[in-house]
Formats: C-alpha cells, sequence, structure tokens
C-alpha cells in the first residue's frame, strides 16, 4: 500500500523558513532535498546526530546540564516567538503549557457553568470567565484546583497563571499542557509538526482511546516493584477498567508485582475497604496465576518469604495468611529502609548503583506498546519508537523511586519501622563501603543481605 503523504499547510512552510533562516538556529543541521527543506531527522540518522551535538553545546552555552529533559529546554528558550505553527492546520499555539485539561474543563464546567476547549488558551478562559464573575471568585477556583501554596504567590491573574504553567511544566502536574509537544531532534525547530488542535485526529497513538493506556500506577514505581510495570500501566488504562478499579489480587505494598497478569477489576468502593489486606483466597488465586502463566508474582525482596507460603499452600489457614502477610509487610518495610540507607549514605554513587542494579534492567519494559485480553495476557507487542517523551517517562520511574526510598528514610511517624538486628545493620555499613569500590560485591553484598533478612523474619516470625 501506498503511503499518503500529508499536506503542510502553507503557514507551517513560511513558519518553517522563517525558523531556519533565524539566527537562532545558526548551526543547527538541515539539508534540501528535492528542492525540499528535510525538516524530519530521525536521533539515529547522520543529521539527528549533528543536531543533539549542536543542543548539547547550545545547552552547555545556555548553562543548562545535560540530563533527560534538556533538549525540550534548549528549544523552548531559543525559540523566537514561543508559538508554533501547526503543519496540518496552520494554526499557532503557545509551546509553553496554557493549554488545559479534560478534567481542569470539567472542573470549571462544574464552578462557573463556562465550556471551553482543549485549545482555549487558560489566558483567554480567564478573561472570559471575569466577564461574569470576580477575580477573587476565579483565584479561589484555580488555587484551590491547583492547590499550589497560595502564601507564596501574589494573588494576581499573571501571577497565578505563570506558576500554574511553571508547575505544569517543571512539576509535573497535569492540569495544563503545551500547545506543542516536544520532538528533538526528530524536528528542526524541536517540536512536533502539528499542534495540540490536530494531535488527536493525526497522531493516532495518541487518540483518546489509546491515550487511556497511559495510567500509571505512582505506588509501583515508589515500592520498587518488580513484573511488567509498564505493560501493567497500560493494562490499567485499558477499556477492561472502565468505571471499575483495578486492584492489584497480591499488594504491591507487601512486596507483590506490578504486572497485568496479577491485576484484576475490582469495584471503587471495595478496593479501597481492601487496602493492603492479603487473603487465603487472593494466595490461591496469585497461585493459580502463577502455575498457569509461570510469571513470578513476587518481587526478588521477598521471593524467599513466598517459596515458604507455596511450600505451605495446601495446610495454609486464615491466622497463618495473616502472619505472612505482617511478616511481608515488615519485610517490605526493611527493604526501602535499607535503598533509603544506601541514597543517605553514599549519596550520588548510591544512587548510580541502585539505578544500575535495580532499576535499568526495567527500562526494556518501556520499549513496547502491548494489547491485552481480559485477563491481562499480553496478545500483541510491538516497538515503540524512540522518543524524548519515551525517555523522560522512563526517567520520570527512577526519579519517582529513588525520591520515596529517600521519603520513607525521612518519615519520623511510620507505623511500621525496619527491624534490621545490629548485624544486619553491620553489613548494611559494609555494603555501602563497597558500593565506592565494587559495584558488582556491592550487589551480591545487597542481595545476600536481603536474603538473610528474609531467613530471619521467617525464622523469627514463621
Amino acid at each position: 500500500m501506498k503511503k499518503i503523504k500529508r499536506k503542510w499547510h502553507p503557514n507551517f512552510i513560511q513558519y518553517m523558513d522563517f525558523i531556519i533562516h533565524h539566527p537562532n538556529y545558526k548551526g543547527l543541521a538541515i539539508k534540501i532535498k528535492n528542492n525540499h527543506w528535510q525538516w524530519i531527522a530521525t536521533a539515529k540518522s547522520e543529521i539527528g546526530k549533528q543536531r543533539l551535538k549542536w543542543c548539547e553545546e547550545k545547552a552547555r552555552e545556555l548553562g543548562y546540564q545535560i540530563h533527560p529533559g534538556v533538549y525540550a529546554k534548549v528549544m523552548r528558550a531559543i525559540h523566537p516567538t514561543k508559538m508554533k505553527v501547526c503543519q496540518t492546520c496552520g494554526k499557532s499555539m503557545s509551546i509553553y503549557y496554557y493549554y488545559p485539561s479534560s478534567h481542569l474543563l470539567k472542573a470549571i464546567k462544574k464552578t462557573f457553568h463556562k465550556i471551553y476547549q482543549e485549545t482555549d488558551h487558560i489566558n483567554n478562559i480567564w478573561d472570559d470567565l471575569s466577564k461574569s464573575y470576580s477575580q477573587e471568585d476565579i483565584i479561589h477556583f484555580f488555587l484551590q484546583y491547583t492547590k499550589l501554596n497560595s502564601t507564596i504567590l501574589k494573588h494576581t491573574k499573571n501571577a497565578l497563571i505563570q506558576a500554574m504553567e511553571y508547575h505544569c511544566r517543571e512539576e509535573g502536574a497535569r492540569y495544563l499542557s503545551p500547545g506543542a509537544m516536544s520532538n528533538f531532534p526528530d524536528r528542526f525547530d524541536g517540536f512536533h509538526t502539528y499542534n495540540r488542535c490536530c494531535r488527536a485526529s493525526q497522531d493516532k497513538g495518541r487518540s483518546r482511546e489509546n491515550l487511556k493506556s497511559y495510567t500509571k500506577d505512582r505506588r509501583a514505581f515508589e515500592y520498587w516493584s518488580d513484573g511488567n510495570i509498564h505493560a501493567a500501566n497500560c493494562f490499567m488504562g485499558s477499556h477492561y477498567f472502565k468505571d471499575i478499579s483495578a486492584d492489584h489480587i497480591g499488594p504491591i505494598s507487601l512486596g507483590f508485582v506490578h504486572d497485568p497478569h496479577y491485576i484484576q477489576p475490582l469495584k471503587k468502593r471495595d478496593n479501597s475497604s481492601k487496602r493492603d489486606r492479603l487473603t487465603l483466597e487472593d494466595i490461591k488465586k496469585i497461585l493459580e496465576i502463577e502455575q498457569k502463566t509461570k510469571i513470578t508474582p513476587i518481587s526478588w525482596f521477598s521471593k524467599v518469604i513466598w517459596e515458604k507460603i507455596k511450600q505451605e499452600q495446601n495446610k495454609l489457614a486464615s491466622n497463618r495468611v495473616i502472619k505472612y502477610r505482617k511478616m511481608l509487610k515488615q519485610n517490605q518495610s526493611n527493604f526501602m529502609f535499607i535503598i533509603g540507607e544506601i541514597i543517605k549514605t553514599c549519596g550520588a554513587k548510591g544512587k548510580i548503583f541502585l539505578i544500575e542494579k535495580l532499576l535499568t534492567p526495567k527500562e526494556y519494559y518501556f520499549n513496547y506498546s502491548y494489547l491485552f485480553d481480559k485477563n491481562g495476557n499480553i496478545v500483541d507487542q510491538k516497538k515503540r519508537r524512540k522518543t524524548q517523551r519515551n525517555a523522560t517517562e522512563f526517567q520520570r520511574y527512577i526519579r519517582i523511586a529513588l525520591e520515596s526510598a529517600k521519603e520513607f528514610q525521612n518519615k519520623k511517624n511510620r507505623n511500621l519501622k525496619n527491624d534490621l538486628s545490629i548485624q544486619e545493620k553491620q553489613r548494611l555499613t559494609v555494603l555501602c563501603r563497597l558500593i565506592n569500590v565494587s559495584s558488582c560485591q556491592a550487589e551480591h553484598a545487597l542481595r545476600t543481605l536481603i536474603l538473610s533478612i528474609q531467613n530471619r523474619l521467617l525464622a523469627s516470625k514463621g
């Protein structure tokens, strides 16, 4: 089948010519082919590699550190107008986060009885609301909705809008989006060719139905869960969970995996009341899935305890399950303490060690998109095209995992504290020293320490 070539709007062609010849982009690689500028170039192409090198040099010139997300930061900073023209319809939209999410629009409709679109600039929405409501009412609404710290903000329209934009662009809030998504080095100017106005129709991967697959369970990142974590997030956002809650049969806060095979639909009320309870029926269901799929239901740091549960599966009683649940919870607390102590004691080297040994192996899962049946079995998977967004997605996972370990360490009023013995704490001290000497020896020391802690828990509480 012959590929249909998209027509580019005259406004976009004019925009390209303006950007290419602007002094801000002097030296950025681009070629002419068949009398047309080669605006698009993949990261692995020669042009793409040259663009990446140019952008990194520009980043240093601007004083930015080279880390995931720096390309978008550079291209946003050097853009001469901050307005990007859509390839499809020719409409100009800001490259900053000024356009409301569907959830924000629903909240505005509920509060002010006004209907707006996702392509309406937040500044224009504010101005229109001002025709019917006071500034105090509008400011109160946005402060309540965004949960921004009102004590450090000037209560003015411009100050609040800029704070909201920064909150979404730099701090991960999701109620505002940019008019054009970052896409460097694939696009010369660093932004996707079609804007927010035409994205759903032009990018089939970003259709409303498909976007639901991007649901993420932050807790799985926080608890350093094993399993196909990206597939699990996609499954939770699929149509199988429309108007119903996604429940982990084995709670991830007890060390169970975040994997589509071990996620089931459950009424929201029932899921909320379940919390981190583990029942005999849950264990039977988990064992059945494990036997059928051959996919382990437990994270590596709790595997010894799970194997003991499997050995006793034919004689397990409810009171015994309660003991194992407490044991798994204590083990999870111990593991998080150890991770936090490594970060606290070893600093940057500790983070690098944990990323390399425990987190990076999971990056593989983020390289694919998935389709599922109702039981969470992957019926189809396709290689995802590598983009800057994909890289940022995995970096977000790393950031949340590291932050949660640090927060766990700092939380004074935690209900369940670590119960490491004096000998285990001494081994942890040795482990931290090894991180500065040999990452391989340190990994062995970490895994043997986790193993001995589980055996100690089984001996003392089993």
